[in-house]
């Protein structure tokens, strides 16, 4: 008889939706790396009313969370998700922010205020850094390996906080003594990370919960999740994983990519030339490995498609995240069931404009993978009273003589 053990089957999906502190529009949305926000499609200012309509149509489709981002240009992630809590009754948020900013101390005590006050709904994503240049307006000028010594001892830290210990640590980067919480959160939040540098994977392996990564090919994407995997296994741990990818859904394919061609066209030239050349300069591992995916240009939406149904025309006016899931319902669907195969369990999703597109990704792929078994919408959103309320009557439809 065999005593190998069957693997347990894999998590079901979880959804996250995008909050776009930088503003929003029905183009291709700038922000970062020195493009003006906005630039490539009419504006939607940023405002706290905006937000919460996103936030709202997020849990009403029933997606678990939202990201927001971080850095100079978009509004501050902690203060405008703590103002949105109120706005919105169970989404949680995914709320990034960098190390660099402030004491490691400080960030726990944030974090258990933070899950108090919104009755659990914090998930943090920790973002080692953004560009050099960036970093030093934030008085941060420590290179990139010593960046990531740093979050490592930072996370640490906050960890062992967490855990209701007193911490006193003289690390490379990251100094505390008698450190400790009065109170400490419940439950404790995970935490979120992503990097594909050799560093990052250290950090990875020995402190998140979730390894995230861009919208990489689903043969790349297995090469990353196997790397973690064993650098988490040498350390005693086990990660999950999920992928940041934005979506163009439709009900049929051509529509879809319709909408692709639409986008595209809407983005002069001398743009996608200003931004690359800026992107070009990036210390980021992911970000050089997300430009080698559109090699700067193509002359369709079709072009761009770098595997079934991945499209990699985002990334060419805007930094991080430049790939979308670009098809019908079942399309994308199938995309995602394909990541999932490979490990993924956590998809943060976005698309242009915001407030609309959480519908339609809502109600046409998500929906899809419910039927299939593969996700259900998030516990009190009314995609979820959706699934076990009765069949709607239609007025007048069986009076008919």
């Amino acid at each position: 008889m065999s005593t190998h053990e069957p693997e347990a089957p894999p998590l079901s999906i979880t959804a996250h939706w995008f909050l776009p502190t930088y503003g929003d529009s029905r183009g291709l949305v700038g922000g970062g790396h020195g493009m003006a926000a906005a630039a490539a499609g009419t504006p939607r200012e940023a405002s706290l009313g905006y937000l919460a309509q996103i936030a709202r149509a997020a849990e009403t489709v029933g997606f678990e969370g939202a990201l927001t981002p971080t850095g100079a240009w978009c509004e501050d992630a902690w203060l405008t998700t703590a103002m949105l809590a109120a706005e919105s009754e169970r989404l949680k948020f995914l709320v990034a922010f960098r190390p660099g900013g402030t004491s490691p101390t400080l960030a726990a005590q944030m974090g258990a205020t933070f899950q108090r006050h919104s009755g659990g709904r914090l998930l943090v994503n920790v973002v080692t850094g953004g560009e050099p240049s960036e970093q030093r307006a934030y008085g941060d000028f420590l290179d990139k390996d010593d960046r990531y010594t740093r979050t490592g001892e930072f996370l640490d830290v906050v960890r062992r906080l967490w855990a209701g210990e007193e911490v006193t640590l003289e690390g490379e980067q990251v100094h505390v003594e008698g450190a400790k919480l009065e109170r400490v959160p419940d439950p404790v939040p995970p935490i979120y990370f992503g990097g594909s540098s050799a560093k990052a994977g250290e950090v990875a392996a020995k402190h998140v919960d979730v390894y995230l990564t861009w919208g990489e090919p689903p043969e790349q994407v297995q090469e990353k999740i196997t790397w973690i995997r064993k650098l988490a296994a040498e350390e005693g741990r086990e990660v999950r994983f999920g992928i940041r990818l934005h979506v163009i859904t439709r009900d049929t394919s051509d529509a879809a990519w319709a909408q692709a061609e639409e986008l595209l066209r809407g983005i002069p030239d001398h743009m996608i030339e200003n931004v690359q050349a800026g992107l070009s300069k990036s210390e980021s591992v992911g970000q050089q490995r997300m430009r080698s995916l559109h090699d700067g240009g193509a002359k369709t939406a079709a072009d761009l498609e770098v595997s079934p149904n991945l499209w990699a025309g985002v990334g060419l006016v805007r930094g991080g995240a430049g790939t979308a899931l670009v098809g019908s319902h079942a399309e994308v669907a199938d995309r995602m069931a394909e990541y999932h195969d490979l490990g993924i369990t956590e998809f943060v999703l976005s698309g242009h404009p915001h407030l609309e597109e959480a519908y339609w990704v809502g109600e046409g792929p998500l929906a899809e993978l419910g039927r299939r078994g593969l996700w259900t919408p998030a516990a009190g959103s009314e995609a979820a009273r959706a699934l076990h309320a009765p069949a709607a009557s239609v007025p007048f439809a069986g009076s008919a003589r």
